[in-house]
């Protein structure tokens, strides 16, 4: 496999860049601290073309990679997790999901302008009572004429007040059916019976928007059933596939932004008579850090290239989001560690990078539940089977450029 970058991708990487450091870097601090959510910048990464950035153009997005929407994820992420992780909503678990699930009217109506970054797509699986078992959530839709009637309630959704469309999960059969029961809905923000409310007092990712939203007798069209019924649980799973790519990328620019801070403190700070990153200790955080962050990010792009490819990853993406994540939580544990008393105040943004990174070992598949997975890939208990619809390869993308 070859993981050089193409002039294009070298160009896109350093816009991000330059975003960020413009955009991002010099007001983040406040707004962590706040717990505001900058909804503007939402607004500029879409001027940018990225909120639909690897989307096919006649979808209404730029036509890039999905190696490229890695890059995005990991410039972003140097900034700051929050921004991230409305491109990894976005992008990832919705319009990756419509691009692969959808019908033609749906992409139409939902996809084009949310590659165009007109509307903002979420994602609504988690419940209160339902994570990693996701066959327990409670939410139900339940056909009436034309109609479905949703009723139910998710937590932890990323945009939650943000968002113009959801797609969300809910059970439309009998739930000892479990997974086979489950079915996908479009479901749009100014629906009567819909509302949302954000969730305060987080550990990390302070700046993001993230709440609950509530279904209650929401009439959603049966053309707004996003594949067949029953397929709900194929659907999250593989929207979970492209989420956790992005995740994965993102925690690569966040071991990117540990090092960052880490290698100019160790400069600054003198300790004994010298640089502090001339002591064998310190240099041995720095060296992992940096290990970490050339694994991390080879397994993120060879997942990438196999999306390229347009062949299944699921195993090769679980244990990408599993290494980068648990990767970049010891680098800012590092990092905070490295700058010693001043790492644990806010005056220096190691000790937001170390509250952000434990989100990342929770979210899109906990590090015990990827864990699991690699395990059984190896002892041959688990083995993926070809979903009835793949996203298209980079050369079926191509083609519309």
């Amino acid at each position: 496999m070859n993981f050089s970058f193409s002039e294009e991708q070298n160009m896109l990487r350093q816009t991000v860049r330059d975003f960020v450091d413009k955009e991002i870097m010099p007001n983040i601090a406040e707004w962590d601290r706040k717990g505001h959510f900058e909804s503007s910048i939402i607004s500029k990464i879409a001027d940018l073309g990225l909120m639909g950035v690897c989307i096919p153009e006649q979808y209404g997005g730029s036509g890039m990679d999905y190696n490229s929407l890695a890059i995005v994820c990991e410039e972003l992420e140097r900034g700051d997790t929050t921004f991230r992780t409305a491109v990894s909503v976005h992008v990832g678990l919705n319009s990756m999901t419509l691009l692969q699930w959808g019908s033609e009217e749906q992409k139409k109506k939902y996809l084009v302008p949310q590659a165009k970054g007109e509307k903002i797509g979420a994602f609504g699986l988690t419940e209160p009572g339902a994570g990693s078992d996701v066959a327990a959530l409670q939410t139900t839709a339940v056909k009436d004429g034309d109609y479905y009637i949703l009723n139910g309630q998710k937590t932890w959704i990323s945009l939650c007040d943000v968002a113009d469309h959801f797609i969300v999960f809910a059970y439309t059969g009998d739930k000892a059916e479990k997974h086979r029961a489950i079915s996908a809905f479009i479901v749009e923000r100014d629906w009567e019976g819909f509302s949302s409310k954000a969730i305060k007092g987080k550990l990390g990712i302070r700046a993001g928007n993230t709440g609950e939203i509530f279904f209650e007798d929401i009439r959603v069209p049966k053309e707004n059933l996003l594949g067949e019924e029953g397929e709900g649980f194929k659907i999250a799973m593989a929207a979970l596939d492209n989420g956790r790519f992005t995740v994965a990328a993102g925690a690569v620019g966040q071991i990117a932004a540990c090092i960052e801070a880490s290698v100019k403190y160790c400069h600054d700070r003198k300790t004994f008579g010298k640089e502090i990153g001339q002591h064998q200790l310190v240099q041995q955080m720095i060296a992992k850090m940096e290990a970490g962050y050339q694994m991390s990010r080879l397994l993120v792009y060879r997942a990438g290239q196999l999306k390229n490819e347009g062949k299944r990853n699921t195993r090769e993406t679980s244990l990408a989001k599993w290494q980068a994540c648990d990767f970049a939580n010891k680098a800012a544990d590092d990092a905070v560690q490295i700058h010693g008393a001043y790492g644990y105040s806010d005056e220096y943004p190691v000790e937001r990078y170390l509250r952000n990174s434990k989100a990342t070992v929770i979210y899109e598949g906990t590090r015990e539940i990827h864990t699991i997975m690699q395990a059984e890939y190896v002892l041959g208990y688990r083995e993926d089977k070809k979903l009835n619809k793949m996203l298209p390869a980079w050369e079926d993308l191509y083609q519309y450029n």
